[in-house]
């Protein structure tokens, strides 16, 4: 069965029940009942989605301005636009949302950043409920103003099927690399390894690590905390453990693109560098 269908409304299964006999009726009846129970299969969904209302009510400015904002705005595959704006203590501190899903079949969710007056930077997604934005999972802040975290990326790191948030906490003063899984209405920390920095102050260049699947693994490729080494990181037994270290020759000040299934592009301060990590190492 396929798992987006919806059980059928069992008001309609009393209006087929209560059919006459007669063959018309009956195909009649069936006609309709399998009209409602595709019409029942869509589920409204986003579509697009962006950060509103630039602010300077925090003025952290990590990112360089503008990208602090108070409002965000959804528009779902129905055409319908959302707005959630955010408390006054609070603003999105990002450059745009991310559209995630953590399992198959899940809806799509926004992965957001928001900072607060006093606690700092946290993770948080957000959903679609009826006519309304919603948060659906929030990480625990950083726990201090003016303190921020940068995703590395949403992806399944130990192959069971549903994808942890790899992001490094602090990445301009001793950043951490953490994974969260979803559990109800939190991401919570299940790994954490030290020694990162995927973010240069003040630039909205925000790709500086990435993930990339080699052999049927996932490795998270994130520079340490000059940026002159591209770590090569794995979840394994619920631990990260760095498996290589490349040495760059000139500090990560762009993205890191994955090129081919060995090989990714690394955008340093001297320009674009070939980096084949399986060559690195440990």
């Amino acid at each position: 069965m396929n798992p987006h269908l919806k059980p059928l409304p069992s008001r309609l299964h009393a209006r087929c029940i209560t059919a006459s006999p007669a063959q018309v009726a009956l195909t009649l009846c069936m006609v309709w009942l399998l009209a409602g129970w595709a019409n029942s299969a869509h589920a409204e969904s986003i579509a697009r989605a962006q950060y509103d209302a630039p602010t300077q009510r925090y003025g952290h400015f990590a990112l360089g301005q503008p990208h602090e904002y108070a409002r965000l705005v959804v528009t779902t595959d129905t055409g319908r636009r959302l707005v959630l704006d955010l408390p006054e203590d609070e603003v999105f501190e990002d450059l745009a949302p991310r559209q995630v899903k953590l399992a198959a079949h899940d809806p799509t969710e926004l992965l957001t950043i928001v900072s607060h007056r006093q606690t700092g930077a946290r993770l948080q997604l957000i959903r679609l409920q009826g006519d309304r934005l919603v948060p659906a999972a929030t990480s625990e802040p950083v726990g201090t103003p003016m303190r921020w975290l940068n995703p590395v990326g949403v992806v399944d790191l130990d192959g069971d099927g549903l994808a942890e948030v790899a992001s490094v906490t602090t990445p301009h003063i001793g950043g951490t690399l953490k994974a969260y899984q979803r559990q109800g209405a939190r991401l919570v920390e299940v790994a954490a390894l030290g020694g990162f920095s995927n973010h240069v102050y003040g630039s909205a260049e925000l790709g500086l690590s990435a993930h990339h699947t080699v052999a049927g693994r996932v490795r998270l490729l994130v520079p340490d905390n000059s940026r002159r080494f591209l770590r090569i990181v794995e979840f394994t037994a619920g631990r990260l453990t760095e498996t290589g270290r490349c040495a760059l020759p000139a500090p990560v000040t762009g993205a890191v693109t994955p090129t081919s299934a060995s090989e990714v592009s690394v955008r340093l301060a001297t320009g674009s560098h070939a980096v084949v990590h399986g060559n690195c190492g440990g």
